[in-house]
């Protein structure tokens, strides 16, 4: 009887270890199956988030809308940058999709100009409108800012073409407080770097190089001032990914640019020239250009002495290594590109030649005073 009953014992004991095993299997399945339900909740919510998101972004900003707003489209835009500028303005919603929508339905041939365009319209609509490149009016203000200029320079075509004096001019460009408002409207373009004490002028090498049109009668100096940045901003959205590759901002970049700009002739191929400044300061040497003494002395010469290369200046390359504090001119696309995007070679230096108009490059100091003495003292001396 002990036996048959421990017997028993055992199979009433392997019967509830399957029993309570079964039961938490089924807890087990049906905790899965909660998570599961759960996760599909929270993915297809995502989903329809981002559907509504995107319908939403493609209607117009206000349908009912009878506003009409001026929007310039300048030259060169990408759909990015035309996406932010209709943006800002208040035309769709967001850059954003306008940007993917663009891509997507493969829409190009996009006309710079100047448009009447309201938030009431669809984007189709609006792609239509900056397809057919109809400017409203003629420009009641047109100048043209040359590559290669500092802010003094610029300041004094603005007033050529306004009735802004030269003075006021720069005295508003170089106000930290302007400074720090336009910084709030172009955080990425615009940064506290602009406001460090060995900087000379804020907003030297932002303006960028172009033929700038106004249909106001009097447009105010902000007016001027934020198209040139809208224009600088439009250049650099072009080559953000490249500059991230390379782990170079957007201050470095101009810097960079504004060397090559002012060195360069027609003939000098500014991709060597920028491989040479990265070359000396990849090695330690200081880059030794010129146009840094000049920019340090406030003065245009035809020629740098020794003297003026002992110049005590933040910006005075011959005595600083490295990069200048900041862009001693504006630099057109073709410098800022070859910044970005430097050849890949062993010079260290070069020299332009007078008498040849050629750009020479050479390897060593010694192969350089060849060049130097062959170029440049032999042809002085003639």
């Amino acid at each position: 009887m002990t036996e048959q009953k421990g017997k028993k014992d055992k199979k009433d004991e392997i019967y509830n270890n399957l029993l309570r095993k079964s039961n938490e299997a089924r807890t087990i399945r049906k905790i899965v199956m909660i998570i599961s339900l759960v996760v599909v909740l929270i993915v297809a919510g995502i989903a329809l988030t981002g559907y509504l998101y995107i319908q939403s972004s493609l209607k117009p900003v206000s349908p009912g809308s009878k506003e009409m707003k001026k929007v310039e489209i300048p030259i060169g835009s990408s759909a990015s940058s035309i996406g932010q500028i209709l943006e800002k303005q208040g035309i769709i919603k967001s850059e954003l999709i306008f940007k993917y929508y663009v891509k997507l339905n493969n829409e190009t041939g996009f006309q710079a100009g100047t448009y009447d365009l309201s938030p009431s319209m669809t984007i189709d609509q609006i792609i239509t409108n900056l397809k057919k490149g109809k400017v409203l009016k003629q420009a009641k203000l047109k100048f043209t800012i040359p590559e290669g200029l500092q802010l003094d320079e610029i300041a004094k075509i603005i007033a050529k073409h306004t009735d802004y004096d030269q003075a006021e001019i720069l005295k508003k460009l170089d106000d930290p407080k302007y400074i720090k408002s336009l910084m709030e409207k172009y955080p990425h373009l615009l940064t506290d770097k602009l406001l460090e004490k060995d900087i000379k002028h804020p907003l030297e090498g932002y303006l960028f190089p172009a033929t700038y049109s106004f249909y106001e009668e009097k447009p105010t100096l902000d007016q001027l001032v934020n198209k040139m940045l809208v224009k600088t901003n439009s250049i650099i959205a072009k080559y953000e990914d490249q500059m991230n590759k390379k782990k170079l901002t957007i201050h470095e970049t101009l810097t960079m640019a504004s060397l090559i700009e002012e060195e360069a002739t027609e003939k000098a191929d500014r991709h060597k020239i920028s491989s040479i400044f990265y070359n000396r300061i990849k090695v330690g040497m200081p880059l030794q250009t010129d146009p840094t003494v000049l920019y340090s002395l406030g003065k245009h010469k035809e020629r740098v002495t020794y003297k003026d290369t002992e110049v005590v200046s933040p910006y005075n390359t011959y005595q600083v290594k490295g990069l200048p504090p900041s862009p001693i001119s504006n630099a057109g696309e073709t410098s800022i590109e070859a910044a970005i995007n430097p050849e890949k070679t062993d010079y260290l230096y070069f020299l332009a030649a007078k008498k040849t108009g050629k750009v020479y490059y050479s390897k060593s100091l010694q192969e350089h005073n060849k060049l130097k003495e062959k170029y440049i003292t032999n042809v002085d001396n003639d």
